[in-house]
C-alpha cells in the first residue's frame, strides 16, 4: 500500500469516527478493517461499519455531501450481503455504513440468507491507522466470515487463526 493511500484511509477513518463520536453515535467496525485489527495483513478495500437503526438516518444526513451510493436496501449476492446501507467517498476512500436492523449475510454452507446478529456491547477497541476504534467482536467476525467464505474472508480467518489458534 502506498503512503498516499494509507494517508487517505487514515483521513477517511478519522473523519467518520470524529463525526460519529461528535454526535454520540455508537458504531462498530466490521469487514476488512476489523480483520486487520485482529491480525490480517491484507490490503484494505474500504471502511465498513454498522450503526443502530435509530441512528442510521442521522448518519446519512450528516455525511450527505459525500454520498456516492444512496441509503437504501441492497442485496449484493456476489458479496453475500443483504442490508440497508449508504456509501460515502471521502478522499477517494469508500466508507460503507450499514443499518444493523434487518442485515443478512449469505451462508455459503447452507445456501441461505441468515440474519447478521450484531452486539454493540461486545466490541474491542484497537488502534488502527492511528485511531482508536471499536471493532466487531472477534468471534462474531470470524463466524460471519466463515459463513461468507469469499477468498478474502478465508484469508482473514487464516490470519486471525495464526494469532489465536482456538479459531
Amino acid at each position: 500500500m502506498t503512503k498516499d493511500i494509507r494517508q487517505k484511509q487514515s483521513k477517511a477513518l478519522c473523519w467518520i469516527v470524529s463525526l460519529l463520536n461528535q454526535h454520540q453515535i455508537s458504531f462498530l467496525i466490521c469487514g476488512g478493517l476489523a480483520a486487520i485489527g485482529y491480525g490480517s495483513n491484507r490490503k484494505l478495500n474500504d471502511i465498513d461499519l454498522f450503526v443502530t437503526s435509530n441512528h442510521f438516518n442521522k448518519v446519512v444526513s450528516l455525511g450527505d455531501e459525500y454520498i456516492s451510493k444512496p441509503a437504501q436496501r441492497y442485496c449484493e449476492a456476489t458479496e453475500g450481503w443483504d442490508l440497508e446501507y449508504v456509501q460515502f467517498v471521502y478522499h477517494d476512500i469508500k466508507i460503507e455504513i450499514g443499518n444493523s436492523e434487518g442485515a443478512k449475510i449469505f451462508d455459503s454452507s447452507t445456501h441461505a440468507w441468515t440474519p447478521l446478529k450484531l452486539d454493540f456491547s461486545l466490541i474491542e477497541y484497537k488502534t488502527i491507522l492511528g485511531i482508536e476504534i471499536p471493532l466487531m467482536d472477534r468471534k462474531a467476525l470470524i463466524d460471519y466470515k466463515k459463513k461468507l467464505r469469499r477468498p478474502v474472508d478465508l484469508q482473514d480467518i487464516e490470519a486471525m487463526a495464526k494469532l489465536s489458534p482456538q479459531t
